[in-house]
C-alpha cells in the first residue's frame, strides 16, 4: 500500500462535534479508517489525548478499574477504540460526563453500526454525537482517480494498493475475515459459508428488487432468515437498501426495496472482477455505476430520504432524494453520452420533481430538454456541498 488520503472534511465535522458534545461516537466498518483518522486527529489535538485499542489487552488491562484509570487521565481526550469489546463502560462513560461537565471528554470508535450499539448507547442519550465514516467517497480521490475508486472501491488498502491484483487480494481476504471472524465477534451465529453464499447471490442480483422468498428458495433459508441476513449486513455497513417511492402515486407501483452492496470493490471481488476491461466487459457494469453513484450520492445527503421508483409499466427512476417540500429526481447512466428513456419521462411527470438530473460518466455538466441537466458525479456532488442543486 502507498500514500495517504486526508479526510478533511470527516476532521472539520469531529473537530465540531468534540467541541459541542462531552462524547462522539465514529462508526464504520473495519478497516475503513477509523482508527487511522482518529490517530492523526488525536496526534494534532491541542490538549492531552490517550489511545486505547480494546482489542488488545494490554489497553483493555489498563481500564480493568475504569474509575480509577478516567480520573488519573481526567485532563484528556481518552479515545476508546473498538468499544463494542466493553459495552458496560457506556454506564460508567455517563457519570463520568456528568460528573465533569465538559466537552471532549471522550472518542469513541466502533465496527458495530448505531443500531448494534443503541442499547449501550442510550445510557448516553443527549451526551454523545455520532459520526459515520465510509470508504473514501469520490471527492477525496478526486477524479482524476475515478475508475480506479469505482473498480477497487473506497476501502483505504484496497484503493491505495500498488496494482489491481494486490487490491483483490486484499478485498478477498476482507470478505473471508469478514465472513469468519467478525460476524461471530459481534454475535451473529451464523456459519460463514451460507453467508458468504448469501452474499455472492446477492452481488449477482445488485440492484434488483429484493425478493426474499427467491433468495431463500435457492439457499435454503426461509424469507425471514433472508431478511435477518440482510438487517445484519446493513448493520454492519455492508449493504445499502433503498425503498420504493409509493406516495401519492396512483399507479401500480412496484413497492419491495433494492439491495446494493454498498462498496463497489466488495462487489467487484465477489464478481471475481479485477481489471477495468473486465469490468467494461462484464454485465454488471451499468448496474455498478448506479451503485457507485447512489453511495456517493446518499452519503452526502444523509439527511435525506432516499427511494427509488418503478411501475409496472415501465416508468423508473434510480433516485428520488426528499426532504421537507423538496423532491429531486436523479437518472443514472453508465454511458459517456446517456440517452433518457420513455421511462424516465413518465417517471418524471408521475413524481413530480422540482429538480431533475442525469449522473453520468461526462466530461463536463451540459443541459437537455425538459430542464434535465447531465453531470459526471464528481461535479454533481461538488454542486451539492453548496446546494446549488438542491
Amino acid at each position: 500500500m502507498q500514500g495517504y488520503v486526508e479526510r478533511k472534511k470527516l476532521v472539520k465535522r469531529l473537530k465540531e462535534l468534540l467541541e459541542n458534545y462531552p462524547a462522539v461516537a465514529i462508526l464504520g466498518a473495519r478497516q475503513v479508517g477509523k482508527s487511522t483518522m482518529a490517530k492523526k486527529f488525536l496526534s494534532r489535538w491541542k490538549k492531552k489525548s490517550l489511545y486505547l485499542d480494546l482489542q488488545l489487552p494490554k489497553d483493555r488491562n489498563k481500564i480493568s478499574d475504569p474509575e480509577a484509570f478516567f480520573e488519573f487521565n481526567k485532563q484528556s481526550l481518552i479515545c476508546l477504540d473498538e468499544v463494542q469489546y466493553k459495552p458496560h463502560l457506556f454506564q460508567i462513560l455517563r457519570g463520568i460526563i456528568d460528573q465533569r461537565k465538559r466537552n471532549g471528554q471522550f472518542l469513541i470508535l466502533g465496527s458495530a453500526s448505531r443500531d448494534l450499539i443503541q442499547q449501550s448507547s442510550e445510557t448516553l442519550s443527549g451526551r454523545i454525537a455520532f459520526l459515520e465514516i465510509t470508504p473514501f467517497d469520490v471527492e477525496e480521490i478526486g477524479k482524476e482517480r475515478f475508475y480506479r475508486h469505482w473498480l477497487r472501491g473506497g476501502y483505504p488498502r484496497s484503493f491505495l494498493s500498488k496494482s489491481d491484483s494486490l487490491s483483490l487480494d486484499w478485498r478477498y481476504n476482507y470478505i473471508r475475515t469478514f465472513l469468519e471472524r467478525d460476524i461471530p465477534q459481534m454475535g451473529f451465529n451464523i456459519p460463514a459459508k451460507t453467508l458468504e453464499r448469501f452474499w455472492k447471490v446477492l452481488s449477482h442480483s445488485q440492484g434488483q428488487t429484493l425478493n426474499s422468498s427467491k433468495l431463500g428458495s435457492v439457499l435454503g433459508k426461509s424469507s425471514h432468515t433472508i431478511k435477518h441476513y440482510i438487517d445484519i449486513l446493513e448493520q454492519t455497513f455492508i449493504l445499502r437498501t433503498l425503498k420504493p417511492y409509493i406516495r401519492n402515486i396512483k399507479k401500480r407501483v412496484i413497492k419491495a426495496p433494492k439491495v446494493y452492496i454498498r462498496d463497489t470493490g466488495l462487489l467487484h471481488a465477489l464478481l471475481d472482477i479485477e481489471t477495468g476491461n473486465e469490468l467494461f466487459g462484464h454485465p454488471i457494469y451499468g448496474i455498478s455505476f448506479e451503485s457507485y453513484a447512489i453511495e456517493n450520492i446518499c452519503y452526502h445527503l444523509p439527511k435525506w430520504n432516499s427511494y427509488f421508483y418503478r411501475t409496472s409499466g415501465g416508468a423508473e427512476l434510480d433516485l428520488i432524494l426528499e426532504r421537507a417540500k423538496k423532491r429531486i429526481a436523479i437518472e443514472i447512466k453508465a454511458s459517456s453520452s446517456p440517452q433518457p428513456s420513455r421511462g424516465f419521462w413518465s417517471a418524471i411527470d408521475d413524481v413530480k420533481a422540482s429538480k431533475k438530473y442525469i449522473v453520468a460518466p461526462v466530461s463536463e455538466p451540459y443541459p437537455i430538454q425538459g430542464g434535465v441537466t447531465v453531470f459526471p458525479l464528481s461535479h454533481f456532488l461538488k454542486k451539492l456541498k453548496t446546494s446549488r442543486l438542491l
